[in-house]
């Protein structure tokens, strides 16, 4: 029986999957707006009826997408404990991940952006960012009691500062591929931050 679970467990994975990533595809091709689960089943090889039950609905799957997409952006940081050594590999890694920018993440840009305007998209990319932040101001608050960030420095301030850097590069970057020299601009940053966070 355990051994039957499993195996209906991983195809309902691997039909999540293929359904996310045909949602992504689609957004990036063709917009947010003109996702359905009609074309979301059709580019799986699966039934809308398919997406309805994974999903329920587009906002659901608009949602979870969106939390899936998040998660490429942030590689290799679980291993750390929060502070000053675990944000700057946030940082590295999500202008590293820019470097080859891949479906899921154009398509969380591309939604993200959307989400300035469409209202049914604000709430989630609102939660989305807070987390964001939340997670870096615990990194700078744990710098600061580890003495190797400035204690004079908002953590609140601090992270909306590199939040809206992040996002502005790969912005750019997705707008005009050839006018943002990645990996120049990765060390840049990455460094910037090292010196702007230190104690003076």
């Amino acid at each position: 029986m355990a051994s039957t679970r499993r195996t209906q467990q991983e195809r309902r994975d691997q039909a999540e999957a293929a359904l996310l990533t045909a949602a992504a595809e689609l957004v990036v091709e063709q917009g947010v707006r003109s996702l359905t689960l009609a074309r979301v089943g059709q580019r799986a090889g699966y039934s809308r009826g398919i997406v309805t039950h994974h999903f329920g609905g587009k906002q659901a799957l608009v949602e979870r997408l969106a939390r899936a997409t998040q998660a490429a952006f942030v590689p290799g940081r679980n291993d750390l404990p929060p502070g000053l050594d675990r944000l700057l590999r946030l940082v590295d890694g999500y202008l590293g991940e820019l470097a080859r920018l891949g479906v899921f993440n154009q398509a969380f840009l591309l939604l993200w952006a959307e989400a300035a305007t469409q209202p049914d998209l604000a709430p989630i990319f609102r939660e989305r960012d807070e987390a964001f932040r939340a997670d870096l101001r615990d990194d700078i608050k744990a710098g600061i009691a580890d003495g190797v960030v400035d204690p004079g420095l908002k953590p609140d301030d601090v992270a909306i500062a590199i939040v809206g850097q992040l996002r502005g590069i790969a912005l750019q970057l997705l707008l005009d591929p050839r006018g943002v020299d990645v990996e120049q601009v990765r060390r840049s940053v990455t460094g910037y931050w090292r010196r702007v966070l230190a104690p003076t």
